[in-house]
């Protein structure tokens, strides 16, 4: 079994961020896309990075998405991205698996709402878990779900990718957020 572990440093947002292990599969030939694992130091306490993690009005400013969300576990909403240049929007249906403040925040997405509820194999889970580190957090994200979703090899090739991209790109925008918040209180 192969197993790689990346490094990169973001320091646009003052952050290192290391993937997870990726594991491939000889019986496959290729990677087995079941989770996405990240690690980051965020410097911000963990209440502040749970409040940007779990707040509508910080969700806007590092997932670029509206929701109306409250950080209880049961809770639902949606998340709505709108493209600035063409007007469409997107939306996800999302429920809050778990909310323990400052320790965790999870929450199920990527189901169809009409389905029922979001649950093992119809759903996406992500968790946060924080812990804190020096004067900051260490924050430990999971993405899991995606061979459970019963997918086609080329549609759950193309979401893990199109996530594992999405997570690169915004887990450093709540890290930039969050040190923000920190200096503003």
């Amino acid at each position: 079994m192969d197993q790689t572990s990346t490094e990169h440093d973001s320091t646009e947002y003052g952050s290192t961020v290391r993937e997870g292990t990726v594991r491939g599969s000889a019986e496959y030939g290729k990677t087995e896309l079941g989770s996405i694992e990240r690690e980051l130091h965020v410097d911000a306490s963990p209440e502040v990075v749970f409040e940007v993690l779990s707040s509508p009005e910080y969700i806007r400013d590092w997932w670029l998405a509206e929701t109306e969300i409250e950080p209880i576990a049961g809770a639902t909403s949606r998340l709505t991205w709108i493209d600035e240049e063409t007007g469409v929007s997107t939306s996800e249906p999302f429920t809050v698996v778990e909310a323990d403040p400052p320790r965790r925040f999870s929450f199920r997405w990527v189901y169809e709402a009409d389905v029922g509820d979001a649950r093992p194999g119809n759903s996406l889970l992500v968790v946060f878990d924080l812990v804190a580190s020096g004067e900051g957090t260490l924050l430990r994200f999971t993405e899991t779900g995606f061979r459970e979703r019963g997918w086609e090899a080329a549609v759950l090739e193309s979401t893990y990718n199109d996530h594992r991209q999405g997570w690169d790109f915004f887990l450093p925008r709540l890290a930039d957020v969050a040190k923000k918040r920190e200096a503003a209180s």
